[in-house]
């Protein structure tokens, strides 16, 4: 009898090392947050046919948020009825068995979904951070008027940051108490945040390769399909998040962020400051791409300031300083760049955890 050829034997190294994904993922990933999709992850790493079906995915698809964002896609476009069912009966066995009989009946349609779409993660929890650095922003630069400009914005909800509702632990509270969006944010150490209100934001623009249209049907779909089913509180600020952005849609931008950036600086008003935003958008920038959207600021700095409010791992964003802090230590640094004469400022002014649940500010203002 013939034995296994190396085709079959990388074929099972596959499979097997796509099966250790997806447990990991529900073991330890999906286990914080959301026991259904703990339940149908396992599953999945448990069946060779569902596992052959993820493997049909190009690769750069297969994980395991993007398949179960898929298929949670199809349950809530009304074509995988059984899993929508289970879904919503929060049944995680049930939600198991329906996952794999769609993924082996629908592999197609599986795919198609996750090629064409790239996960989101359209929180206004950034907003947090976002929102005392921009006005700290404003403040130092003598901006009466704002325009933003997020880099990798998805829908752009991160653009409403002067239209929520944040509570911190200590009892601080900035943006719009009456917002039908509220956030809160635990505060680290002693020193608290400026007080201060956000200027008038006059123009808000989102840069990104593949922005998503809250008022669009099929782009709000996904937005919610990015959640998991069984997470009531996150789904229902989604909603609120979205009919907000809905109001007043941002201009959305639609190109590589280094190559446009001059366009969308443009497109503020001359008594405006522009503020361009990156939350945990440079990562998936190479490091020279980093380098040369930095540059980008700095050439639409040319003849009037410009500021850069960033959020991103230790060492991610170029000139920010670090504090002596070990890249991928866990936090994340909250800088500021003030890009108004040929030798940019760039401070350090805070630490977040768990994109903007805790913060630490550390700016004299």
């Amino acid at each position: 009898m013939p034995g296994p050829t190396a085709g079959n034997a990388a074929s099972v190294g596959r499979a097997r090392t796509l099966a250790q994904v997806y447990r990991r993922f529900g073991e330890v990933e999906a286990a914080r947050t959301s026991p259904l999709y703990e339940r149908v992850a396992v599953a999945l790493s448990e069946s060779g046919e569902a596992l052959r079906a993820i493997g049909a995915v190009p690769a750069r698809k297969r994980h395991p948020t993007v398949i179960l964002a898929a298929l949670h896609d199809l349950a809530l476009a009304g074509r995988a009825p059984a899993l929508a069912a289970a879904y919503a009966a929060a049944d995680g066995d049930a939600a198991a068995g329906a996952a794999i009989d769609t993924l082996l009946t629908m592999t197609d349609s599986v795919a198609a979904v996750a090629v064409r779409r790239p996960t989101r993660a359209d929180e206004t929890g950034r907003c947090a951070v976002l929102y005392p650095a921009v006005a700290e922003a404003a403040h130092r630069a003598g901006a009466h008027a704002v325009g933003l400009i997020d880099v990798g914005c998805s829908a752009g909800l991160n653009l409403n940051v002067d239209r929520v509702g944040i509570t911190y632990s200590n009892g601080q509270s900035l943006g719009d108490p009456s917002s039908p969006v509220q956030l809160s944010s635990s505060l680290v150490g002693n020193r608290p945040l400026p007080t201060r209100a956000l200027p008038e934001v006059v123009t808000r623009i989102g840069v990104d390769l593949d922005p998503a249209d809250v008022t669009d049907a099929d782009d709000a779909r996904w937005l919610r399909a990015c959640l998991s089913p069984d997470q009531p509180e996150r789904i229902a600020r989604l909603e609120a998040e979205m009919a907000l952005a809905a109001t007043a849609p941002p201009l959305l931008m639609r190109g590589d962020p280094v190559e446009v950036m001059a366009d969308a600086v443009a497109r503020v008003p001359d008594d405006a400051l522009p503020v361009v935003t990156t939350t945990w958008a440079l990562s998936r920038f190479l490091p020279e791409s980093r380098l040369r959207f930095l540059h980008r600021l700095e050439e639409a700095a040319v003849g009037r300031a410009v500021a850069w409010v960033s959020a991103e791992g230790v060492g991610v964003a170029p000139t920010i300083p670090t504090l002596g802090d070990r890249r991928a230590s866990g936090h994340s640094i909250i800088g500021l760049a003030l890009l108004d004469r040929p030798a940019p400022r760039a401070e350090a002014i805070g630490r977040c955890w768990s994109r903007g649940r805790l913060l630490a500010w550390l700016a004299d203002s």
